[in-house]
């Protein structure tokens, strides 16, 4: 099978104008050749993208579930160390495949059978790049008005611009130029989110965090999973996104440890700050909920304020670059048959879209994002279980011409996998709640009939429907899955051609006769 020559120009850091050429490789494996780098180098891009300030907004969401200091830095450390630990996991089977994570996603689901948990993957990808670009555009606002320098709708569509062509501009070009924007962003928003931290610590009252009450058990656990949920579940269906350009030879665990460290040290350092300082003011605490980032700023002095547009910008616009990049594979492997390119620009008119009714016309930002957090949240923490479970199953790598043939070892539909994560969703969404957002008040069906409480008891706000969903995809995949996987890894495994996105997709529509 020919190899279209566009393909060397998605080799990592092979020539000094790799960063401005549009990558190519979309839903299909990384040749050989394309293969290069060290499992430290998923520092940067996972540091970057998660260094952001938002996540100091997410202290004041954490004590809205009514929890002391003590109880809501416990919460913080099982959260983050917990969920990033799934992202560290699911990256190893990305330089075992080669192939981003939904595509490996296939070897569980089967080729079209795939389609659903892709879809799932593409619309919160989507979700959270559009939160990202309207938190950019209202902090701008903000510190432009504090500045004196007349925010308003105008401040407001041009960063809006500004925005959109930095977040869609590194997703188009892909890979290299997004590696290479990530160790730049690593330092300097991480230098500068130091220097905030230095500057905003005055805002702490040591003794209003000491009055703060202790909540009950619901309370914790909630807190706990909505941690969770708003970090690493947020990036377990793009974890093999970035690692499968390494090495088949990369170390397992140094492609575990750095994507787990990189992504989880800057959430962990400043979500413990953000509970400092929300729990020192209710002013700020109540500001937060309705811009999260740009309350930020109250509390610095005028000085700080253009650095701080940088690290707020260069923050949400380093996660957003990766979630719009992973949200164009997906949508790839949901079905849409065309370059990796042209799906990230469906995306990235979707996220404008998005952005300019969060920025424009929404009323409120925290009940819909927690109701858009928690409703995906459910789905995608039961497709986790089940990968994870699948990936802990396999002592072998994939074989990656039956990742696109629906005619291959990994099938066309799996119904069982696939009827587990429909099975725990339809449990997860009836032991969640929300009531900030009314077109969700159907959520919660289960907790009266289970002894729950109720939608209105002590449990209704404990998220419990995102561990439900969670463990009985892995412990129902762990058993019930063995064996398939054991049939498919004694098939003798194909000499490695290399594909092209185009040439991925054509497999998968080839009649049974041609695979």
């Amino acid at each position: 099978m020919s190899q279209p020559d566009a393909r060397s120009t998605a080799a990592l850091g092979t020539s000094a104008d790799t960063a401005i050429s549009i990558e190519v490789n979309g839903v299909n494996q990384i040749a050989e050749a394309e293969r290069k780098g060290r499992p430290r180098d998923l520092f940067w891009p996972w540091f970057a993208a998660n260094v952001s300030v938002f996540a100091i907004s997410y202290g004041s969401f954490i004590l809205g579930f009514g929890l002391s200091f003590w109880q809501a830095t416990l919460v913080v450390i099982v959260g983050v160390v917990a969920s990033y630990l799934l992202v560290g996991y699911i990256a190893i089977a990305g330089k075992h495949a080669s192939s981003p994570t939904m595509t490996i996603s296939r070897s569980v689901f089967g080729v079209r059978g795939n389609r659903l948990p892709s879809a799932l993957s593409w619309l919160l990808t989507l979700g959270w790049e559009t939160v990202l670009a309207a938190l950019a555009v209202l902090a701008t606002n903000t510190i432009f008005e504090r500045l004196g320098w007349h925010g308003g709708a105008l401040t407001k569509i041009v960063a809006l611009l500004v925005v959109v062509a930095l977040i869609v501009g590194g997703g188009l070009v892909g890979f290299d130029l997004i590696m290479r924007m990530q160790r730049w962003i690593t330092w300097i928003a991480g230098i500068l989110t130091v220097v905030y931290i230095i500057v905003a610590i005055h805002s702490i009252d040591v003794s209003a965090i000491g009055k703060l009450h202790a909540g009950g058990a619901p309370a914790v656990i909630g807190a706990v999973l909505f941690t969770m949920t708003g970090f690493g579940l947020g990036w377990v269906n793009a974890a093999a996104d970035y690692s499968r350009y390494l090495p088949r030879s990369a170390s397992s665990r140094g492609v575990m440890w750095w994507t787990t460290f990189g992504s989880g040290l800057g959430p962990a350092v400043l979500l413990i700050f953000g509970l400092l300082i929300a729990g020192s003011s209710d002013k700020l605490n109540s500001a937060i909920a309705a811009d999260p980032v740009g309350a930020l700023a109250t509390i610095l002095p005028t000085w700080f304020l253009v650095p701080f547009i940088v690290v707020t910008v260069l923050g949400l616009v380093a996660g957003a670059v990766m979630d719009i990049y992973s949200s164009g594979l997906s949508l790839l492997n949901a079905g849409l048959r065309a370059p990796r390119f042209v799906a990230v620009s469906i995306d990235g008119t979707l996220m404008t879209i998005g952005a300019i009714y969060v920025v424009f016309f929404a009323q409120t930002f925290l009940g819909p994002f927690q109701g858009f957090l928690i409703t995906l949240g459910v789905p995608i923490a039961a497709w986790c279980g089940v990968f994870v479970a699948d990936i802990a199953l396999r002592r072998k790598d994939y074989s990656e011409r039956d990742l696109f043939s629906r005619h291959g070892r990994y099938g066309d539909v799996r119904w069982l996998p696939v009827a587990l994560i429909v099975v725990a969703t339809v449990l997860g969404w009836g032991l969640v709640t929300n009531t900030a957002a009314s077109w969700l008040s159907w959520q919660g069906y289960l907790l009266g009939p289970l002894g729950l409480g109720g939608v209105k008891g002590a449990w209704a706000f404990a998220n419990l429907g995102v561990i439900v969903a969670l463990v009985l995809g892995f412990v129902g995949h762990l058993l019930l899955a063995r064996r398939t996987v054991r049939e498919q890894e004694a098939l003798p495994v194909d000499e490695e051609v290399p594909l092209s996105n185009r040439e991925a997709q054509e497999i998968e529509s080839e009649p049974e006769s041609v695979a």
